[in-house]
């Protein structure tokens, strides 16, 4: 008799309180879905386009309530997106297509950041300006960093020896102190946010040795989502999109506020120096929107010669096969165009 009373107390709680479904979604009584999207990193200034976003009603517009949770790595956004713990993930364009070709079930679905932004940074000391130069050194990274992947297309470009550089894992969160106390000299990263990072703790503004100048091509961080989201509940990520979309225009017309909206959210502390530094990153990304190859300028677009430019240098220096064509890995659905 408990056991039969039991399942009936489970579906009364299932219907006034919701009911969950696939990657990670949770459907609320109300006609409200309740959301996840996981960052690429620890909190930083892009990630103030999401907290804008949710604070002016974006979403909730959209019958979405929106959780951010913070990440340690695109591959680990995307795994977690794969495994349906989370709903979307903001995360590398190009380690979303190295997983999906290895059998992750996942897909862009807008684009964010539209160029690359890795880099190596090292100390204006160290003596090194090149790839070259970074023969016999040491550089930092983190196991799951979205930067390491085209690190060895970008050195051997440059005519330096792989061989002769040693990466050295570090803690996700340990990376930029390590850099700080002289671990190493120099560090993996972005554009966006280690140099911003490393002057907000007191370091002299690194040496940037850009992968794009060695000729590394490709789209940076967009939305991925699970393709049974994509195929089971297309409404649900044309919602997610277009409000995304809409904060994105907002953070152009106000980033002070998307830096603010993340104060405001308690999702980080910070005094003038921290905010100056979260400026800093999302004026960043708020210049690469849009890709020289998008000549539409439609933010979110996905741009079919920087995904093939990505397929390919993955497949050229990374040893990746597969025989998914470039726009199998995104698809332009979901836009508000």
């Amino acid at each position: 008799m408990k056991s039969r009373v039991f399942v009936i107390v489970l579906a009364i709680l299932a219907l006034v309180g919701g009911t969950t479904v696939a990657t990670g979604t949770t459907e609320q009584g109300d006609g409200v879905d309740t959301v996840s999207i996981r960052t690429n990193w620890l909190w930083y200034g892009s990630h103030g386009i999401f907290f804008l976003g949710r604070e002016k009603g974006f979403y909730e517009e959209e019958n979405i309530d929106l959780e951010i949770n913070e990440g340690n790595g695109s591959a680990n956004g995307v795994r977690l997106v794969a495994n349906k713990d989370n709903t979307f993930a903001y995360a590398s364009s190009a380690t979303m297509i190295n997983l999906a070709a290895q059998g992750a079930p996942v897909v862009s679905v807008a684009v964010i950041d539209a160029e690359g932004v890795d880099a190596v940074f090292c100390h204006p000391d160290s003596g090194v300006s090149t790839f070259k130069d970074l023969e016999g050194q040491t550089v930092l990274t983190t196991a799951s960093a979205g930067t390491n992947l085209f690190f060895p297309v970008a050195a051997e470009n440059a005519g330096a020896d792989i061989d002769k550089i040693e990466l050295m894992n570090v803690a996700e969160g340990a990376k930029i102190t390590s850099y700080l106390q002289h671990l190493a000299p120099c560090t993996l990263g972005g554009l966006d946010d280690v140099p911003a990072e490393v002057m907000a703790n007191g370091g002299e503004p690194p040496v940037a040795i850009p992968y794009s100048d060695y000729g590394v091509y490709q789209p940076g961080y967009s939305i991925v989502a699970h393709k049974d989201l994509v195929e089971d509940n297309p409404d649900l990520v044309e919602r997610f999109v277009r409000a995304t979309i809409k904060s994105v225009e907002a953070a152009q017309a106000d980033p002070g506020a998307a830096v603010t909206a993340m104060v405001n959210s308690e999702a980080i502390e910070a005094d003038d120096a921290v905010l100056t530094q979260m400026r800093q990153v999302l004026d960043v990304t708020l210049s690469i929107l849009v890709s020289n190859n998008n000549t539409a300028g439609q933010i979110g677009l996905h741009v079919k010669e920087d995904w093939e430019s990505a397929l390919y240098l993955l497949k050229e220096y990374t040893e990746l096969q597969t025989e998914i064509p470039a726009n199998g890995f995104y698809t332009n659905d979901f836009l508000p165009y």
